[in-house]
């Protein structure tokens, strides 16, 4: 009877960690497309100039609507993912990133592409307060799980430009949309196939405690800084992706092709990559605020170092921040996740990149009005002014972590 017991409990575990490991596997792929997508037309627009004959500024100007819908419609994604159903938010994302493409694809003037990229924004939008969510709820060990989450998300970002310029290069700018699409598409329908709905009364079970509880007043701290931190951290991060192709284009080398573009741009954000592998263990090991910090202090220099160097050296610069870029997502999610409830995450981190992701808005018109004015050297130099706040605002929340932290070991009973 024992034996039938454990052998029962045994296979329940099973079961739930193969669930589990369904779950992070469709999260991880979902994150690689959101950042994939959202980037493609970054590099299709350096194609659309040659055809239609227009400035980089004008094209770039037509996804400002994207960008915004990336990040305003986190809100209610966030929302109707904690009181609905998170794993039906994400059959939506599918669905409606692959249909927002094929119509980009199909789109008959620059109006209806325009038009499509912002569908894109809105579905696109869904990803990172449902996915995020998810993530945290199903890991295991939650460091290295959200360290290879972003990985995916990175490679996402890694691979859009090369991909995207490979994918022009064979079936024109239309097939650069049209494959993805399709892509999307398909994996909604597994999904849906494979991943069961979310079982009654699941969003009311989830636990309203955080790891580490602190007072309302360093609570409002916080909460201040990080809309400070969300805020710099998303202009810092949209500024950099949306623009490294054409940065890598102009200031890299003189007559390179587009895919060679894509090839080098590639590689810049694959640094990033790597940058999250090694997050994941030193969360294991050291404090996260304490990592924080450092990251941000690599991400300024990094941004101060690329407005000087030129040629290869920017190459080395770029990568360097990259990696500072992509370090700090992953800590900064970790952070806010010690400090917020399960029931609460959606909807935290909802705001989180609602902030980040609207002024990815902002980026675009910042770049194209700077970049129309004086070129990347006033991009950049905006660019490391705005990684600067980022940096004050990180020293702050680790200064008053850091107390939290302290407080909690004290008041810990000895065992």
């Amino acid at each position: 009877m024992t034996a039938e017991v454990s052998h029962r409990f045994a296979s329940a575990d099973a079961s739930d960690l193969a669930r589990r490991r369904l779950a992070i596997g469709f999260m991880n792929w979902a994150h690689a497309l959101d950042h994939f997508v959202i980037l493609i037309y970054p590099t299709v627009v350096i194609e659309l100039a040659v055809i239609y004959g227009r400035t980089y500024a004008s094209l770039i100007a037509l996804s400002t609507a994207s960008f915004v819908a990336f990040g305003l419609f986190a809100l209610p994604a966030g929302w109707l993912a904690d009181r609905w159903s998170r794993r039906n938010m994400m059959v939506g994302f599918y669905a409606g990133c692959g249909l927002s493409l094929i119509g980009a694809a199909l789109a008959p003037s620059l109006v209806g592409l325009a038009i499509a990229l912002f569908m894109l924004g809105v579905f696109a939008a869904i990803y990172h307060p449902v996915g995020t969510a998810m993530i945290l709820e199903n890991a295991t060990q939650r460091g290295r799980t959200m360290a290879f989450n972003g990985v995916c998300g990175n490679l996402g970002v890694s691979l859009a430009a090369g991909i995207t310029a490979a994918l022009t290069a064979a079936f024109t700018w239309r097939g650069a949309f049209l494959v993805p699409g399709l892509i999307c598409v398909l994996t909604g329908a597994i999904y849906f196939w494979l991943v069961p709905a979310d079982a009654k009364g699941r969003a009311a079970a989830r636990s309203t405690s955080p790891d580490v509880a602190m007072s309302a007043t360093a609570a409002a701290m916080i909460v201040g800084l990080f809309v400070v931190v969300a805020l710099s951290a998303g202009l810092v991060f949209n500024t950099i992706s949306i623009s490294l192709p054409k940065i890598v284009d102009e200031r890299v080398g003189n007559g390179i092709s587009l895919v060679a573009v894509g090839g080098l741009t590639t590689a810049v954000f694959l640094c990033g990559a790597v940058a999250q592998i090694t997050v994941g263990r030193l969360v294991e090991r050291f404090p996260l605020h304490i990592l924080f910090a450092i990251s941000a202090v690599m991400q300024f220099a990094g941004v101060v170092w690329a407005v000087y160097a030129t040629g290869t050296s920017l190459l080395f610069a770029l990568a360097f921040t990259m990696a500072a870029i992509y370090g700090q997502i992953t800590l900064n999610d970790l952070v806010i996740a010690r400090y917020t409830a399960d029931a609460w995450r959606g909807r935290v981190y909802a705001v989180r990149y609602f902030l980040t992701f609207m002024v990815s808005g902002v980026a675009v018109s910042m770049i194209a009005f700077l970049y129309a004015r004086g070129g990347f050297d006033l991009v950049l130099d905006a660019t490391a002014f705005i990684a600067l706040g980022f940096l004050v605002a990180v020293l702050l929340i680790a200064l008053i972590a850091n107390g939290v932290e302290k407080t909690r070991v004290v008041q810990q009973p000895a065992e």
